[in-house]
């Protein structure tokens, strides 16, 4: 299995680096790839479980919990000591410093222990870090998205539980004043995809290709969330950012045509690891930056 959390943090190299060595520190993990982007103001790490239940693995035995779940505590840890949700600015909406922190089953026989992997981190977060833990796609049967719980950000999140509208699954009612809040599920691999637009394309014109093509739009494609965003640190470019849910229901070369009927895509990038499949007839002369394929990590050695 597979962990993928996401900090709000993308800026500072230390930071992202001291983030990374925490999260594999625990026997077991190996740290397959990180992915930082400045504008988004984010970092995805990439993790295996390389110990897999297996207690020959050296100081396996030492830790009670699942490694990826050691691993995600003490990267935790360290978003507290280094970072604060009250200076955070980025582009990719959030509302925590460990934003998202999703285990990642390969095969559906390991859903359910998937799943048991993903409760344990969110009783740990939030009763040990204290850290409020709200549940989110498969872990609610589908009711709860990402976006709902960050509608707003932060702040709104709060009043929002003030309120009695959303109440955390673990940990308490008060956002940590470092942390925020975190969100926490067990899924398939998910396709984070980025399309950058050929000017004179604008913010408008990709928040509008970004309303037309996600799930439940005009053109709507299944399993798609997206968003329009511009980058300041490449001279404002617009830019598509996607979630492929599922990229067996729409591959990437489906969300490309699906984006050059409204404007031109002039490069891409892939945040963290996708599986090669998800690339099946994808245009050739679309360069895509980080292009590497999870079956190629996972048979080689991970990053020190």
């Amino acid at each position: 299995m597979l962990a993928i959390p996401n900090f709000s943090e993308g800026r500072d190299p230390h930071t992202i680096a001291t983030l990374g060595l925490a999260l594999a520190s625990p026997p077991g993990v190996r740290l397959l790839d990180i992915h930082t982007d400045p504008d988004h103001n984010r970092t995805v790490y990439t993790l295996a479980d390389a110990a897999d239940g297996d207690p020959t693995v050296p100081g396996a035995a030492a830790h009670p919990d699942p490694p990826l779940v050691e691993g995600l505590v003490a990267g935790a840890r360290a978003a507290i000591a280094r970072l604060d949700i009250t200076r955070h600015e980025g582009a990719h909406p959030y509302v925590g410093m460990l934003d998202v922190a999703p285990i990642v089953y390969m095969d559906p026989e390991d859903r359910g222990p998937a799943c048991a992997q993903a409760l344990v981190l969110g009783d740990r977060l939030g009763n040990e870090l204290e850290i409020p833990v709200f549940l989110y796609g498969e872990l609610t049967q589908g009711r709860v998205t990402r976006a709902h719980i960050r509608r707003g950000g932060p702040d709104n999140l709060q009043r929002r539980i003030d309120a009695g509208e959303l109440t955390p699954d673990f940990g308490p009612r008060r956002l940590h004043p470092r942390a925020g809040a975190v969100l926490v599920s067990a899924r398939p691999p998910l396709i984070a995809f980025n399309a950058e637009l050929a000017p004179p394309a604008t913010l408008a014109t990709a928040e509008r290709i970004a309303a037309l093509i996600r799930e439940g739009g005009p053109e709507g494609l299944p399993a798609v969330k997206a968003i329009g965003l511009t980058l300041p640190h490449r001279d404002d470019v617009a830019q598509v950012s996607t979630n492929v849910e599922d990229y067996r229901r729409t591959n990437l070369a489906t969300l490309v045509a699906a984006i050059a009927r409204h404007a031109t895509p002039v490069r891409a990038e892939i945040v963290g690891l996708p599986p090669r499949a998800a690339f099946a007839d994808f245009p050739e002369d679309l360069p895509v930056r980080n292009r590497r394929y999870l079956e190629d990590a996972l048979g080689g050695p991970g990053e020190a």
